[in-house]
């Protein structure tokens, strides 16, 4: 059996014929039941607006602390180096990071309580990248509920309207090389599952990335830069009653060069309303879990890794 994280091309299912949609549809699904991730090549982000976002972060991060601190905003702007950890892990993840959301358009209000984003003065042209690539990640994430959709005997556009203007989170991510007083078992990215629908992860600037596969190994998962990265979230798989699971992934700390590592999730999340009740198509995998609101799901996780 193959021990590496499959490669699919979005231009498959966007502009391929029948057949070709088909396969993309297939394979997608059988990927994230088998993996939880799989890596998006022909994706529809370009790839110049892909290393414009990573020279701005990284000229984002050089700034002084107390540059960066004063914009600190909660869940979006700043949030400074060791303030995170995994759910299970009482030490700190060696990371610092950025958070943009949606813009709290009156249309998405009327669904959503969005807050405000943080925008930096410097660097230049930094939220015109941002939010351009806000917009492209938001979108393949929802060209991938379409393609999913029918494997889980449900309308192409049954996810439209429930993450059109959901809180969804692009957090840019800077792991500085790693300290040398840095705690007892402290990792840049301790192993968790993500929360949401869908993550979807510019290629990073650095290797790390790994995933827990079902044997019990740890498998690296990396790629070309420009390439996409894709994995499902805790909403997802409980959505799917655990027919699309959520894979523990970590990000270990470097054993060659100390140097910094630079990484971008787009993390897409429903609305805060929807029910994550199994659907019907899924209720028989297992025994489903009691319901919940992606509101009050995420509420709770936030709190238990620090954020809430």
């Amino acid at each position: 059996m193959s021990r590496t994280v499959p490669e699919l091309r979005l231009s498959d299912f966007t502009g391929g014929d029948p057949g070709a949609r088909a396969r993309f549809r297939s394979d997608l699904f059988a990927s994230l039941r088998r993996w939880g991730f799989v890596v998006l090549a022909d994706h529809n982000v370009p790839t110049d607006l892909l290393d414009q976002a990573y020279a701005q972060s990284a000229a984002l991060f050089r700034q002084p602390l107390a540059v960066k601190g004063a914009l600190a905003g909660g869940l979006r702007g700043y949030t400074p180096f060791g303030a995170e950890h995994a759910r299970d892990s009482r030490a700190p993840d060696l990371k610092e990071f950025w958070q943009i959301g949606r813009e709290p358009s009156p249309e998405a209000l009327a669904v959503e309580p969005l807050p405000p984003n943080v925008w930096p003065e410097s660097p230049e042209g930094f939220r015109v990248t941002f939010e351009a690539l806000y917009q492209g990640l938001d979108q393949t994430g929802r060209l991938l509920l379409a393609a999913l959709a029918p494997s889980l005997d449900l309308p192409e556009d049954w996810f439209e309207d429930r993450v059109r203007h959901g809180p969804s989170i692009l957090r840019l991510l800077h792991y500085p090389p790693v300290p040398a007083d840095a705690p007892a078992g402290a990792v840049r990215s301790a192993a968790h599952e993500d929360i949401n629908f869908l993550t979807i992860l510019v290629a990073a600037r650095g290797a790390g990335l790994q995933l827990l596969d079902r044997d019990g190994g740890w498998l690296a998962v990396e790629t070309e830069p420009g390439k996409l990265i894709v994995d499902s979230g805790d909403m997802l798989a409980r959505l799917t009653n655990g027919v699309i699971p959520a894979t523990t992934h970590r990000v270990v700390n470097p054993d060659g060069p100390n140097v910094s590592r630079y990484s971008m999730p787009f993390f897409l999340h429903p609305h805060s309303d929807l029910s994550l009740d199994a659907l019907p198509s899924c209720r028989s995998a297992r025994p489903p879990l009691p319901p919940v609101t992606a509101g009050d799901f995420l509420a709770e996780r936030l709190r238990e890794i620090g954020l809430g």
